[in-house]
């Protein structure tokens, strides 16, 4: 994209109006999503004869199954990536990741086994297509060193909470309440949506995500040099850093498992006279990342310009201790079940509150982590292993799952909370040999940073 395309952009709010265009679809991408993973475990769990049917499957199978799907909408990523670099360019590949998504959700709704798992093949290729490449166009919609970058992917991760959180309260509750597969087909609306305003905007996005090809990658220069000593370092921190993410999202992402299950089976979900549909509790999350996002960005760029240590590192850790220390309200949670036989709908949320915080702390500064530290021979490989240990956290969070059907939720929830808090520590100790691997790769973005 030349500095003619940026001069001539049109703006509202200070942004290209493409950033909109991109913030409305992916907006209804993650809506179809997260709607889809709210009520996903409850239909596998729910029993064949009740009068909303589900698959009948045990909690045990039923998060066996989670685990490799959210894992493979992940690892999806890379051959996404790949296709958009080296065939389609960005903005086809979210066209066609988009029509994929509308034809599984489609599917999806469905009554039939095949469909079932159809559906979920065609949402982790269309995930995959759609998911890493548009976040990169509106990368591209800024030019270099344009400092409304950081405002306008913070306006665009805003949209994805809005999805996720509206999601969780509408199609969980028609899931829930009328039927598994008329949920399953509101997603696949919601998708279809996302697809008109992208077709709509192509006006708005012209120059932004195309095919260039690699004879005219400005990086080429790079590709056949040897790494060099500060590079290999570098990639030493990196794959560290994946072994974080691993663990964070291994415990993070029980939100949509076991505490899916545990919203439904083991909470008295009674306010009032209504019964708070389990679902709905996977949109705390959501609002919770919307009312404090930007109160957690800007307690840490006051952290920082007290000259107070600020590193990505530093950061991860401590939103991995913290969103560790949300899983004790759970084990309070599950003290309280077998005192009672139930237990009460604050502990979701304040687990819930903790896993947010620590989300806030630790995964916007990852990606962009990997970003600063990539190689360049290595950059698109480096962004696919990232979303790779996304995936590979979501598979550890489905293993963890399963073990809880006969070690309990109790000792699953305490060890939860110290397996996060000893790893915490653990990077908090290396952290000033690990900075100096990193050979001041963060110092030389620090405007705009946070």
């Amino acid at each position: 994209m030349n500095k003619d395309v940026f001069a001539g952009q049109k703006e509202i709010f200070g942004h290209p109006i493409g950033l909109y265009v991109l913030f409305f679809t992916e907006m209804w991408e993650r809506f179809s999503y997260y709607g889809m993973r709210a009520i996903l475990v409850l239909y596998i769990t729910a029993k064949t004869l009740d009068a909303n049917p589900g698959m009948g499957w045990s909690d045990g199978d039923a998060l066996w199954l989670y685990g490799w799907y959210t894992m493979l909408v992940y690892v999806a990523s890379i051959p996404g990536g790949i296709l958009a670099d080296k065939v389609w360019g960005q903005k086809k590949a979210v066209l066609y990741g988009g029509l994929i998504l509308v034809a599984g959700h489609t599917v999806l709704a469905i009554t039939q086994d095949w469909a079932f798992y159809t559906g979920l093949g065609l949402i982790i290729a269309g995930v995959g297509l759609l998911k890493p490449n548009i976040s990169t166009m509106v990368g591209g919609l800024y030019a270099k060193g344009d400092e409304r970058r950081d405002k306008g992917f913070t306006i665009f991760y805003i949209g994805i909470n809005i999805g996720a959180f509206l999601s969780s309260l509408i199609v969980g509750y028609v899931g829930e309440n009328i039927g598994w597969h008329y949920g399953f087909g509101l997603a696949g609306i919601g998708m279809a949506l996302g697809m008109l305003v992208y077709l709509w905007g192509q006006k708005y996005l012209e120059g932004v995500g195309e095919f260039i090809g690699d004879d005219k990658s400005p990086d080429k220069e790079f590709k056949d040099k040897p790494l060099t000593q500060v590079e290999k370092d570098r990639m030493i921190v990196m794959f560290l850093s994946f072994f974080i993410i691993i663990v964070f999202w291994g415990a993070f992402e029980q939100a949509g498992g076991l505490m899916n299950l545990y919203a439904d089976q083991k909470t008295n979900r009674m306010l009032g006279g209504f019964e708070v549909p389990a679902s709905w509790f996977q949109s705390v999350n959501a609002f919770f990342i919307i009312t404090l996002g930007t109160a957690v960005a800007g307690f840490w760029y006051k952290w920082k310009m007290k000259g107070r240590e600020a590193s990505s590192l530093f950061k991860m850790a401590i939103g991995l201790i913290i969103m560790g220390w949300g899983f004790m309200f759970m084990r309070f949670a599950s003290q309280e079940f077998e005192a009672t036989g139930s237990s009460a709908m604050y502990w979701l949320v304040l687990a819930y509150l903790f896993h947010t915080i620590g989300e806030l702390c630790a995964s916007p500064v990852a990606l962009s982590f990997i970003t600063k530290l990539a190689p360049v021979k290595y950059a698109s490989f480096m962004m696919g292993a990232y979303f790779a240990a996304t995936g590979f956290g979501n598979k550890v969070a489905g293993w963890i799952g399963e073990s809880a059907q006969d070690a309990g939720e109790l000792t699953i929830f305490t060890g939860l909370v110290i397996f996060c808090t000893v790893v915490g520590v653990l990077v908090l100790l290396m952290l000033k040999p690990l900075k100096r691997l990193t050979h001041g790769a963060e110092d030389l973005v620090v405007e705009g940073s946070h």
